[in-house]
């Protein structure tokens, strides 16, 4: 995890030092694994706005300590993900409860692991995997990431 976080913070450097960014004002997304990995920068404390993880890994060996999360979080869960079971989904929630952190977590009915990538089906077929594109839950948790990112930074 201390190179995943010594990496995150040498590309978030990079990014608040580009012309349109503005540095007072980031947020962070990922997919899958990266899902995962803003979920954990959220976690250690990070000082940026807010993360959001589309059908990313929910569980941790370094659960968030009261008080300790800094940024929003907006989960973006496929409902029948067979990768995350419904005990880790409980885990996750309990653990930002009690962390006091301010979270979202949507499922989206139907979606499964990969729901946001169009391709899928095919990589679900050529590799014997349980995930699929799901065209409503991709278009419907891209609008709540934009809402939670309009809410976000218009607040400051």
């Amino acid at each position: 995890m201390e190179t995943a976080k010594a990496r995150f913070m040498a590309a978030m450097d990079v990014l608040k030092k580009h012309k349109t960014v503005d540095p007072k004002h980031i947020a962070a997304i990922g997919y899958c694994f990266g899902g995962g990995v803003v979920l954990q920068m959220a976690r250690l404390g990070l000082d940026i706005d807010g993360v959001v993880s589309f059908h990313g890994s929910l569980s941790t060996s370094k659960p968030a300590q009261p008080g300790a999360i800094k940024a929003k979080i907006l989960v973006c869960h496929g409902a029948d993900d067979p990768f995350i079971p419904q005990q880790q989904v409980d885990q996750f929630q309990e653990e930002m409860k009690k962390a006091k952190a301010d979270f979202q977590f949507i499922s989206y009915p139907g979606a499964t692991h990969s729901f946001t990538n169009p391709d899928a089906d095919a990589y679900g077929k050529q590799f014997g995997m349980p995930i699929a594109y799901n065209a409503k839950a991709d278009e419907q948790s891209w609008e709540d990431m934009q809402k939670f990112f309009k809410i976000i930074f218009e607040s400051k």
